[in-house]
């Protein structure tokens, strides 16, 4: 399988964020891309011979989602998660964003107060703001190579606000909570009748050595509290498939955002992503376990090199994700420097930290989820860059 990892597959002229994107986002066609949250691995056979059965079916109307696709995703959670949900608590929809901006419309007024804990995945920021709610946050603590989250800030926040949005694990910082983490989290938001969102959307990207994940609702006695956001997208790289699922074991809660849903007609039922996300629900596990195996190494590839290499950049190792957060204040260089640094002198095109918030300042979220000589290649662009850099600034 990890030939298969190897490969490289030519994305080019596909429409590909990630490729045909470069441009736009760096000024550069040509930079290598390890930024947006996809990978460049051939998604699982089951998932495309699926696809290809589907397409050869010349008809592709309206379509119904078949018991099946619930029946996948509740046997997925339960072997893989330990966590049996019910089916009517699951409501389907095109992405995890989407639903999460249609929850907090759905359960929150304006001016309500809902938290986000920087830095973390930049849509946060905007499905607060753009819905005329208001912002908190309640940044991680960094403590060595590892974030913390402020239990003592959090419910002193959560006193005076509605919602938490919850990242599990957590994008771009790579941590896999600990159960008395989720537990104090809970307890918190049991005490101050915090509704949690939590986006689990990487919760089967967990790295063999690490333990006690768990999914924060399957945690909770009284669960009524927790919206859960899951999808197979980052999982099985199906992100292009537009399929999520929201478990909503609150029946008010659930009534009031497929309203919501509803307004704006939005519909998640295309053929090909439910014939996909039931195939790699059902199909995949073999493939992902290998997956996280190739990923463990190239993750440790990186940690050494900048250890032997790059002292200048210090990796926080993620226990999660195939995103890695790199520390780069050694460097010196402001946000604007930094980035224009890895796109211009390394060829190197990456997620600049201060997107996720002023706590990112100083940082690069760089995408792993590529074959493993590409990633060996990217490290020694940006060793050569920083030694060309040195050479400059001795020659002044």
């Amino acid at each position: 399988m990890s030939d298969g990892f190897d490969r490289e597959i030519d994305r080019t002229g596909t429409s590909s964020t990630k490729y045909d994107g470069r441009q736009a986002m760096f000024g550069r066609p040509e930079v290598m891309p390890l930024w947006v949250a996809d990978m460049d691995f051939a998604t699982p056979s089951a998932v495309t011979e699926a696809l290809i059965a589907r397409a050869a079916h010349p008809i592709y109307g309206y379509t119904l989602f078949p018991d099946s696709l619930y029946t996948s995703l509740i046997d997925w959670l339960e072997s893989r998660h330990g966590w049996r949900v019910d089916r009517e608590w699951i409501i389907l929809c095109p992405g995890v964003m989407p639903s999460v901006n249609a929850a907090i419309l759905a359960l929150t007024k304006p001016d309500d107060s809902v938290i986000v804990q920087p830095p973390v995945y930049y849509p946060f920021f905007s499905a607060v703001t753009k819905t005329d709610r208001k912002l908190f946050t309640n940044p991680l603590q960094l403590e060595g190579e590892r974030y913390t989250i402020d239990f003592d800030d959090l419910a002193r926040q959560a006193a005076a606000a509605r919602m938490l949005l919850f990242c599990s694990p957590h994008n771009p910082v790579g941590r896999v909570w600990s159960r008395s983490e989720l537990e104090s989290l809970l307890d918190i938001a049991r005490q101050h009748e915090l509704i949690i969102i939590s986006d689990e959307i990487h919760a089967d990207l967990v790295y063999p050595d690490t333990t006690h994940h768990h999914m924060l609702a399957s945690l909770a006695d009284y669960t009524e509290q927790v919206i859960t956001a899951v999808a197979p997208s980052k999982t099985f790289n199906i992100p292009g498939l537009n399929l999520s699922a929201l478990i909503v074991p609150n029946a008010e809660y659930r009534a009031a955002i497929k309203v919501c849903l509803e307004t704006v007609h939005i519909s998640a039922a295309n053929p090909f992503s439910i014939v996909a996300f039931e195939a790699a629900y059902r199909k995949g596990g073999d493939w992902l376990d290998s997956l996280m195996a190739y990923l463990a190494s190239s993750r440790e590839i990186v940690r050494q090199y900048l250890i032997d290499y790059l002292p200048e950049i210090r990796a926080i190792p993620p226990e999660g994700t195939y995103l890695m957060w790199l520390d780069c204040r050694g460097l010196g260089m402001n946000d604007d420097e930094l980035r224009q640094f890895f796109i211009s002198e390394a060829g190197i095109g990456m997620s600049p930290g201060i997107l996720f918030g002023k706590a990112g300042s100083g940082f690069m979220r760089m995408n792993i989820g590529a074959p493993r000589h590409r990633i060996k290649q990217a490290l020694e662009n940006i060793r050569k860059a920083i030694c060309r850099k040195a050479i400059r600034l001795q020659g002044l």
